[in-house]
């Protein structure tokens, strides 16, 4: 595939670092930093064209945090400028990482997602006999960066861009090995990160010919026909992740097995004939919904608000057979229901 070149002047043109500005801001211009960056809004993109346009441009320091759900995991979150320009190369980038794409990868691509697919999940689980699940183990803490570089100079030419992605690539992250490892909360990582485990999707697809297998992020599926087949298949890949991408399989977690049991992906029990919402989402529903009814009654948040949050997580949970659970619970819920 022919490398692709004259990419840095569109990422630090004015118009595009004022749309990533406005992706950026969404939602987060009652923050003060959200909000002095917005009030200087035009001297701080200039601002960040020169240094980005000589090369001074340094990714500040992360913000180190930690989430509990859906297991506890570190976040390493940039800052406001530096997000800026995560989405300005995003911008730009986002079309020609797409190309690569295999049709069945559903992470951080317009028009797939958690719901598309759970639903090609389920359309391999009524085609096939066996299904092979697996996931990376510690997968953005082991990308490794040699390799991901690697990986884009065959891609692109351009050695202004390059270098930029190299400085975005190298910043140190907290508790990570050196040369290892991308944050989880950086929107460069989830594109780098789909991009690197795409070169699997490649190699299960056009060198092992394998026609039933979707991705998701680090959270794959197989489907075929014969158990045995299913693990040659899964020699093979284990081979290619730790010769090629330096990763390795999360071993506790692979499992074949009748495609008539389902599989639990992504937060659902997904079935030939149905859909369930695992135990955990569902009691995490429950307690947000919870809640938001407590802030409802405290004065916090209006009715109008109430009902945009509700009909949001609503649109999760209703992908699942959840009908009747969900009436029970409302009925419970709300004093003026």
């Amino acid at each position: 595939m022919k490398r692709i070149g004259n990419l840095f002047d569109k990422i630090i043109a004015f118009d595009n670092l004022l749309l990533a500005s406005k992706k950026t801001l969404r939602g987060q211009k009652h923050k003060s930093e959200a909000a002095h960056f917005y009030f200087h809004l035009e001297s701080e993109l200039f601002a960040l064209q020169r240094e980005l346009q000589s090369g001074e441009w340094q990714p500040q320091p992360y913000r180190v945090f930690t989430i509990y759900e859906p297991k506890q995991r570190q976040i390493c979150a940039s800052q406001l400028r530096d997000r800026v320009v995560h989405h300005a190369v995003c911008n730009v980038l986002d079309p020609i990482f797409e190309r690569r794409m295999i049709y069945d990868t559903y992470a951080c691509r317009v028009g797939k997602g958690t719901h598309a697919a759970i639903d090609a999940a389920q359309w391999f689980l009524r085609r096939a006999d066996y299904s092979l699940q697996c996931d990376v183990k510690k997968y953005f803490a082991n990308i490794e960066h040699g390799a991901l570089k690697t990986l884009l100079r065959r891609i692109l030419k351009d050695k202004a861009l390059l270098a930029l992605l190299d400085r975005i690539i190298e910043h140190p992250l907290p508790g990570s090995d050196a040369g290892r490892g991308l944050p989880i909360g950086n929107l460069t990582s989830q594109y780098f990160a789909n991009l690197y485990l795409g070169e699997m999707d490649h190699f299960i697809k056009e060198r092992l010919r394998i026609k039933g297998y979707l991705r998701y992020m680090d959270d794959w599926l197989i489907f075929g026909e014969d158990k045995t087949a299913l693990w040659e298949t899964l020699a093979a890949v284990r081979e290619f992740l730790r010769d090629r991408l330096k990763l390795e399989l999360k071993e506790e977690v692979i499992r074949i097995a009748p495609t008539w049991e389902g599989v639990s992906f992504l937060g659902f029990r997904v079935y030939p004939d149905s859909i369930r919402l695992c135990d955990d989402k569902w009691a995490k529903f429950r307690r947000q919904v919870r809640q938001r009814e407590a802030a409802y009654w405290a004065g916090e948040i209006d009715e109008d608000e109430l009902a945009r949050s509700i009909a949001s997580m609503l649109g999760h949970t209703a992908h699942a057979d959840t009908l009747a659970a969900r009436r029970k619970f409302f009925d419970d819920c709300f004093g003026f229901v």
